[in-house]
């Protein structure tokens, strides 16, 4: 196919209005509906070419066979830069090469391993709260975001040395709240300084949360203690061509990664399971036969969560309807081909995972909770890039196998005591606030078994 230039792109017209609106509100309210039925879509828009992929092998092309020609872009930086710095998640070329070589060991297999029982026994505190709390309505999202949060700070950082966990959640929801005006502004070209919205709540949110990480570094330092954790493997990170070690800026630019992103996306990818679950009694009911085969009616062992396969699989289906990271975008620093178009320097390029995990031609019934799905010989049948939770090429995060065994965990824990029921009411809508939240609370009833 011949190459075509920018010139001629088959583009797709938006309202600005309308896409800023939905941006604030909204930003998956943003996308082109047109890429839930179409392979690409490319629009103009701000000054700039932008290219939405949902066909798998064009994702994987530019996400894989392409990766050198871009960067993580001006959007990335302005939604998270001011709390994660330029950290794993924010940086490009040889500083995030080297940041993620660093960490890449505590995300081993066999180091994780080791942080099940610590994961377990979170998930068992959980369990006992609960059994106080039967006759109440519980906000999984909550329930969730503690759980996951006293598990990352339990696991990464040895005990965390005091964290106020319910203030750190408040200030990481105020930080979040604003993101949709972020995003508008960033469309239109506003300054960083631009007033909007939450803006003072959330930069006292970053101011909060740094300084909380900064007394954990200091506090490390201090006590000269060395212990197997993601502090102490920062503390002790070096550049293998420079020889140079992080500074604590650098040091909490990653903690915050870990601490941010790391829990929140397992606790709504959780929140969001348990919903499901609790409006498909079947699935839930063939879940417990699981648990109670591979366990013995005992409770839950390191050794049990690998033998778990329907927990992955019913985990698997909630993210494929409710991605927890929903859009991953990127900047083309060079020229490059995909699809016999020469996609300039300068284009922004979205991969709309929420968009594709719904895609008419990717799945059956795509609106559909069906676990089975995920069954060993329907998963290899299909394109690796058709689901993609946890982002693709060599930026895919770095804790997805930490994020599925974790909840594997909890759902196991949690569902060996409860049976989970739920409202009648319509499933809230989902909202991008950077993660995917309920756009309302998820509310729960426990059943004791």
């Amino acid at each position: 196919m011949a190459e075509t230039s920018a010139a001629a792109f088959p583009l797709t017209p938006r309202s600005m209005p309308h896409v800023l609106l939905s941006l604030i509100r909204n930003p998956l309210d943003a996308l082109p509906p047109e890429i839930f039925r179409e392979p690409i879509i490319f629009t103009r828009m701000g000054g700039k070419m932008r290219v939405y992929l949902a066909d798998p092998e064009l994702i994987y092309q530019t996400l894989v066979r392409n990766s050198d020609a871009l960067g993580k872009g001006e959007d990335v930086r302005r939604l998270l830069g001011p709390a994660l710095g330029d950290g794993i998640l924010t940086s490009d070329g040889a500083h995030w090469k080297w940041q993620r070589q660093s960490v890449a060991g505590a995300f081993r297999h066999e180091k994780l391993l080791e942080l099940q029982p610590a994961m377990i026994a979170a998930a068992e505190r959980r369990r006992d709260l609960w059994q106080s709390h039967q006759n109440d309505t519980l906000d999984l999202c909550q329930e969730m975001m503690r759980t996951t949060f006293d598990i990352i700070v339990e696991t990464m950082m040895s005990g965390g040395d005091g964290i106020d966990v319910d203030k750190v959640e408040r200030n990481i929801t105020n930080y979040l709240k604003p993101t949709g005006w972020k995003f508008a502004l960033g469309l239109v070209g506003a300054p960083n300084w631009m007033p909007h919205p939450g803006r003072e709540k959330a930069k006292a949110a970053v101011l909060f949360l740094r300084a909380t990480l900064a007394k954990v570094i200091a506090e490390r330092r201090r006590s000269g203690i060395e212990r197997s954790d993601l502090v102490s493997m920062l503390l002790g990170a070096s550049d293998p061509e420079t020889g140079r070690t992080m500074n604590d800026e650098e040091i909490i630019d990653n903690l915050m990664t870990f601490i941010t992103a790391g829990h929140e996306t397992t606790a709504l990818g959780l929140a969001w399971t348990l919903h499901l679950l609790a409006r498909h009694p079947a699935y839930q009911a063939k879940l417990f036969d699981e648990i109670v085969n591979v366990t013995g009616g005992n409770p839950l062992r390191a050794d049990h969560v690998g033998k778990l396969t329907y927990a992955r699989q019913v985990f698997s289906e909630a993210m494929r309807l409710y991605p927890p990271a929903p859009i991953i975008s990127r900047a083309a620093v060079r020229d490059f081909t995909l699809a016999g178009y020469t996609i300039p320097a300068g284009t922004i390029i979205y991969v709309p995972i929420y968009a594709v995990h719904r895609h008419a031609s990717l799945w059956e019934e795509p609106l559909v909770f069906e676990p089975e799905r995920f069954e060993p010989e329907a998963a290899k049948a299909r394109h690796r890039f058709a689901f993609m939770p946890f982002g693709a090429g060599p930026r895919v995060c770095i804790g997805n196998g930490f994020a599925m065994m974790e909840a594997v965990a909890i759902l196991a824990v949690l569902l060996q005591k409860f049976r989970v029921t739920g409202s009648s009411e319509p499933s809230p809508k989902p909202i991008m606030k950077v993660t995917l939240r309920p756009m309302h609370p998820l509310p729960i009833h426990l059943v004791e078994r």
